[in-house]
């Protein structure tokens, strides 16, 4: 199950956001979102579990918990929707 992860600090790692979820069960992979022309962290990533009931106990353990002085956003991540503008124009037609 992959878990969205948001609010984190400028200072959070992959490592030490792995560390932290693996206090629930055991963790696929982790992914920080980075800006793409400066390298920092956008503040919000990515956390996958095999197991749906260890990912629901991360869910659940680590939302609104404090981590580096933020309080994070947890929840199941959702399918990201492509329609990110640039489509018919505002609905003009020409």
């Amino acid at each position: 199950m992959k878990i969205f992860v948001g609010n984190l600090s400028r200072n959070a790692t992959t490592d030490s956001l792995r560390q932290e979820f693996e206090k629930f069960g055991q963790v696929v992979s982790v992914d920080i979102i980075k800006d793409k022309f400066s390298g920092e962290s956008k503040g919000f990533g990515f956390v996958e579990m095999p197991s749906k009931a260890e990912a629901e106990a991360a869910i659940s353990g680590m939302s609104g918990r404090d981590v580096d002085g933020r309080t994070l956003n947890v929840n199941e991540a959702r399918p990201r929707n492509d329609n990110r503008g640039g489509g018919s124009g505002g609905g003009r037609r020409f």
